[in-house]
């Protein structure tokens, strides 16, 4: 950058690359709006005031223009696109900076997952803040298909864009004092370390914070995210496809409160970034709640990039980035143009900025060991077992300990009362790991779903009403290495391919939303009773999310942190 060249467009005594007249700027520092000239130089932000010479000159008639949305906590994976068609769907919406946590790729592919992002991240008009995986894998309750210790993170904290610890999943390790996860917070003391801690509270909270953990998005109560609040942490109020904690948490926002506090999504799949968006939509719906508007963008701006320490973001002010959104109003966010370093590479909800395929060697990651349907068979004669049971729109789960239907020395799904089969598969290394369980919540009254996407492990999980459709399902993401099926009446009804890592498409996003809505639509045909099944079936194996889950070693009790007998 010429320094000089920026300076004297500053001063008013050259023409700027590119001017906005006419602004109604959004000042994310005083939470005010001004009325204002806004010219720009070398991608950055030379003035705002009186400015009217550039080589381009725009009049933006008294329209809103607030700083890009920061998305402050997401799993890119889990919109099942490519980060170049990821950044199609959020970036026409003003999304221009997000925060992913590799450790959904990671635990895949290991360090080559997260060269394959940040390799895109560099062609692509979106900036992809990296978060270092700190639990790959999550814990010793299931079998991932890669392990990065504290010596390959100091390799990864190098890497351009990386900014931080993602977050810290292994909370018994952190309130005991496990050494290996203790070094890994130790080698990232200086930046910043998210957390991860569901439902904790009291001294293993003040312990878990000793430790130098400073932000949570797991909050799903007011009084957790008060008392967590309190003791120093950010919050992240997260609202994405199958976790909805925004209408539970917004009240915690106030006036004192509000810079300690900033908007995510974690999980969005790319049906709901297609039609709700990413971070936008969260300030849609709490503006919608009567949250003033200008504080919402306040806390999907400034507040994340306060917090995360990224220079240059998150403000629309001199010396700043010129990554801008011309919104057309305050209250649904939508954005009419949108700049990335000054640059127009959005209009009218279309990206007209190119976006390159990168080659993914990540292929051929489905490594399953021959089993047969009797395989899935579970044998027992007990009267009860325990039961996960779905909480709608929350990813903590209930244990029931259920009276079940039981025959021939076997335990049977029971369609009546939705109880049905959960099965996970080991697919990193051919193992024959193999889980077997029960679940409530699908509402299935025939055939099967089965996806690779499970956090975070990522094995394959498949829940159905009959074992003959889930080892059909099972057998059918191993045909197509990696993705969602359906199946039902011993044939598969429809399937989408995810070939990288079994966990994204290099498809267009239109093609992969198509995809994923007739497997849906599919399911609601079988009588699946949620609104985004595959996103719901993919954290049922995610043994650090209360209170009951199943990996490929067994049935777990999270709060006991132990797999069941």
């Amino acid at each position: 950058m010429n320094r000089q060249a920026l300076l004297a467009v500053a001063r008013g005594e050259a023409p700027a690359d590119l001017v906005l007249l006419n602004a109604s700027v959004i000042n994310t520092f005083t939470g005010s709006v001004e009325e204002a000239d806004v010219a720009v130089s070398q991608g950055r932000i030379a003035g705002i005031g009186d400015y009217g010479d550039g080589k381009v000159v725009m009049d933006l008639e008294r329209r809103y223009l607030c700083p890009g949305f920061i998305d402050g906590h997401v799993h890119l994976e889990s919109s099942m696109l490519s980060p170049g068609e990821f950044a199609a769907a959020v970036v026409p919406r003003g999304v221009l900076a997000v925060v992913t946590d590799f450790h959904e790729i990671a635990n895949v592919c290991g360090l080559a997952g997260i060269r394959y992002v940040l390799r895109y991240g560099e062609e692509i008009p979106l900036d992809i803040f990296g978060m270092a995986p700190s639990c790959v894998p999550a814990t010793l309750l299931e079998t991932s298909g890669a392990r990065l210790t504290s010596g390959d993170l100091k390799e990864i904290k190098v890497l351009d864009k990386i900014i931080g610890l993602g977050e810290v999943m292994n909370y018994p390790g952190v309130i005991h004092g496990d050494p290996e996860v203790l070094a890994k917070i130790d080698l990232f003391r200086g930046l910043v370390v998210d957390g991860h801690a569901p439902g904790v509270s009291g001294k293993d909270l003040n312990a878990y914070l000793s430790a130098g953990i400073q932000s949570d998005h797991e909050c799903t109560t007011l009084d957790e995210a008060e008392e967590k609040l309190n003791k120093g942490m950010h919050i992240m109020i997260r609202e994405g496809s199958s976790e909805k904690n925004l209408e539970a948490l917004l009240p915690l926002v106030n006036d004192r409160t509000f810079r300690r506090c900033f908007f995510v999504t974690d999980d969005r799949t790319c049906a709901d970034l297609l039609s709700d968006g990413d971070v936008d939509g969260v300030l849609r719906k709490a503006v919608g709640m009567g949250l003033d508007p200008v504080r919402a963008i306040q806390m999907a701006t400034t507040n994340t990039a306060e917090y995360f320490r990224l220079k240059g973001l998150g403000a629309i002010a001199p010396g700043f980035r010129a990554n801008m959104a011309v919104l057309k109003d305050l209250s649904e966010m939508e954005a009419a143009m949108v700049f990335y370093d000054g640059r127009l590479v959005a209009k009218d909800g279309e990206l007209i900025s190119a976006i390159p395929r990168i080659r993914a060697d990540l292929t051929h990651t489905v490594n399953i060991r021959p089993f047969r349907v009797e395989d899935l068979e579970i044998r027992g004669k007990d009267e009860t077992a325990p039961v996960i049971e779905i909480i709608r729109d929350q990813i903590v789960t209930k244990r029931r300990d259920e009276k079940v239907r039981t025959g021939e020395g076997l335990v049977l799904p029971d369609v009546s009362r939705d109880i049905l089969k959960l099965v996970v598969v080991e697919r990193h290394h051919a193992s024959g790991n193999m889980g077997l369980g029960l679940v409530k919540g699908f509402g299935l009254k025939r055939g099967a779903l089965a996806s690779t996407i499970a956090h975070d492990s990522h094995n394959v999980m498949a829940v159905g009403t009959s074992d003959l459709d889930i080892f059909l399902a099972i057998k059918e993401l191993e045909r197509i290495q990696g993705g969602l099926s359906v199946t039902a009446e011993g044939r598969v009804l429809g399937s989408l391919a995810l070939p990288i890592a079994g966990l994204l498409s290099e498809e267009p996003l239109r093609t992969v939303v198509r995809g994923l809505e007739e497997l849906q639509g599919l399911a609601s045909e079988l009588g699946c009773v949620l609104s985004s099944p595959f996103a719901t079936l993919s954290f049922l194996a995610l043994p650090v999310i209360p209170e009951l889950r199943l990996t490929d070693l067994g049935m777990v009790d999270v709060n006991q942190f132990k797999i069941l007998e």
